[in-house]
């Protein structure tokens, strides 16, 4: 492989909101508006840090900008602590869809963990029943503008937690009432995925899906047990993975003279790839905790590229669009800037997204054909 060309960006003539997208990794909590936490904070009588909008989300970007994994989950205290009720977790989820929408989302997975949202009363199938009854909302108002967007919630187990049994069988529950697959979430490094091992037995055997937060605050260990211990079809982040490729300059060069560099992928990395694992890379999150520590703190040290110039099944979430200050198209941007990537580059990226989606085939196909035809169109 050769080093990326980051001299400049490719001269895009066409506004990147308006590319239809996929996200696979966005987290309900961390996805709400400044506005509406100060809102629903008000109501149940919780102090936030600012009372104003601006000044809250600057607020969340700092906390979250501080290259740790745990110090940027602390944010989340203040997001869940105001989803509490049906009626918030209603309004954050179609406050979410419509965002989504507003970002060029034509598919969306949605990822939240139920058992951090009983304080108030609520039992696990009245919160998930909540925020499926706020994701239909959504969705219909976006279609009411003409637009199109399908959305399915990823019902996720927290790691520190002893409730993954209960968790993965309230997901099998609401398979055909929103849930469409199931994730572990929360502080990764000490707690891997071979605690919850019975309950992705469990899923395995309901023929449910899974991805796993993994290769984000640990290494790859934690993406072993993802895959063996977990049945990971799909590695949330997943991007210490580069920790298992060995990359060494050489003294040849390529035509444009960019050194040629010697890659060697691991047994590990081997199989992530050649199987065609689906990696939910999150850019700008992996920058704030940490995750790319190892090799520098900047977009252009980030695994990404390599990856994608590998043949891994690269796709791009946002992660916790209110904690990154980020959306889809941003992070579409920061790729175009460091890497020079193109449209082409861009519809590869959504269609691995497209077909790694937790849709059924004839799901997916009509997904990577709408897709094609858009990008077509923009191209033509």
């Amino acid at each position: 492989m050769t080093e990326p060309n980051i001299d400049a960006a490719p001269d895009l003539t066409f506004d990147l909101r308006n590319l239809p997208k996929v996200s696979l990794h966005d987290h309900l909590d961390g996805g709400l508006r400044p506005a509406t936490i100060i809102e629903l904070a008000a109501e149940v009588g919780h102090e936030l840090p600012s009372t104003d909008a601006v000044a809250l989300g600057a607020w969340f970007r700092e906390a979250a900008d501080s290259g740790s994994l745990p110090r940027y989950l602390e944010t989340f205290d203040h997001t869940v602590a105001v989803m509490q009720t049906a009626s918030a977790l209603r309004r954050v989820a179609r406050e979410f869809v419509e965002d989504l929408a507003d970002d060029g989302v034509v598919y969306g997975e949605v990822r939240w963990a139920p058992e951090q949202h009983l304080a108030r009363g609520l039992t696990l199938d009245e919160a998930v029943e909540a925020v499926q009854a706020g994701l239909e909302e959504g969705v219909a108002a976006v279609e009411e503008t003409g637009r199109v967007i399908a959305v399915g919630q990823l019902i996720t187990a927290m790691r520190h937690a002893d409730r993954g049994m209960e968790i993965a069988e309230l997901a099998v529950r609401h398979r055909d009432r929103g849930a469409v697959g199931f994730d572990i979430a929360g502080a990764e490094d000490g707690f891997p995925p071979s605690r919850f091992a019975e309950a992705f037995r469990y899923l395995a055997q309901n023929n449910f899906p899974a991805t796993v937060h993994a290769g984000e605050a640990a290494g790859p260990e934690s993406i072993q047990s993802a895959l063996v211990d977990g049945r990971a079809v799909r590695l949330g982040h997943g991007v210490r993975i580069a920790e298992d490729i060995a990359v060494e300059a050489t003294d040849e060069v390529d035509e444009d003279g960019v050194p040629i560099l010697d890659v060697t992928l691991g047994q590990l990395a081997a199989w992530v790839r050649d199987r065609g694992i689906a990696l939910e890379l999150c850019p700008s999150s992996n920058l704030q905790t940490g995750a790319i520590s190892q090799w520098g703190e900047d977009i252009l040290d980030h695994p990404f590229d390599m990856l994608y110039e590998l043949g891994f099944n690269v796709t791009v979430s946002p992660d916790n669009r209110l904690m990154s200050g980020v959306s889809l198209t941003d992070e579409f941007q920061l790729l175009v800037e460091a890497y020079d990537y193109d449209l082409d580059d861009l519809l590869e990226l959504t269609l691995n997204a497209a077909e790694a989606a937790f849709l059924p085939l004839e799901d997916r196909e009509d997904l990577v054909e709408y897709i094609n035809e858009a990008y077509s169109n923009l191209a033509g």
